[in-house]
C-alpha cells in the first residue's frame, strides 16, 4: 500500500505535515496540520532548510534574513498540505523587539504584493522565542 498525500486522505483524516526541508519538531506537535480543507500552519521562525546531523540554524542575524526565511517555511507547509498563500486567512506574526514593526511591514508588503487578496493579519510582540530568533509566523489556510 502506497502512503497517500495530504490531498488524497479523506475529509475526516487529520494529517499532519512536516516538509523535507524541516527538522523533526523539539517537542510534540506537527509542523501544520491539515484536515479536510482546513491547514494550520504552526508557528514557523527563520530555520534555514534542515541539514542531517546539523543542528536548526537561523538564516541570519537580521530581521529581513529570518523574515523572509520564516515565509518560505510556512510556504514549504502550505505546498506540503495542497495550499499556496492564495489560501491563507489569516497570518499571526511574532517580532520580539517593537522597533522591528515598520521594517517587517515594508518586508510583508514587498512579499504578498502579488496577491490580489491579502490574508487577514495580526502582529504582536511576544519574548518567548529563542536567543537570536527574532520573528515567528503561523498561518491558517482553508482550500477549495
Amino acid at each position: 500500500m502506497t502512503e497517500k498525500t495530504a490531498t488524497e486522505k479523506t475529509v475526516t483524516e487529520k494529517v499532519a505535515l512536516t516538509p523535507k526541508t524541516h527538522t523533526a519538531p523539539p517537542a510534540k506537535f506537527s509542523h501544520g496540520v491539515r484536515k479536510g480543507n482546513i491547514l494550520q500552519v504552526a508557528g514557523q521562525v527563520g530555520f534555514l532548510p534542515a541539514e542531517e546531523g546539523k543542528p536548526p540554524t537561523p538564516a541570519g542575524p537580521t530581521l529581513r534574513e529570518q523574515t523572509l526565511q520564516t515565509l518560505a517555511n510556512v510556504k514549504a507547509i502550505l505546498e506540503e498540505g495542497g495550499a499556496s498563500w492564495e489560501d491563507v486567512l489569516m497570518i499571526r506574526v511574532y517580532l520580539t523587539d517593537t522597533g522591528h514593526f515598520a521594517e517587517f511591514n515594508e518586508l510583508y508588503n514587498q512579499y504578498f504584493e502579488h496577491l490580489a487578496e491579502v490574508p487577514a493579519a495580526r502582529t504582536t510582540v511576544y519574548v518567548g522565542l529563542p536567543a537570536g530568533l527574532l520573528v515567528e509566523i503561523d498561518a491558517l489556510a482553508v482550500l477549495g
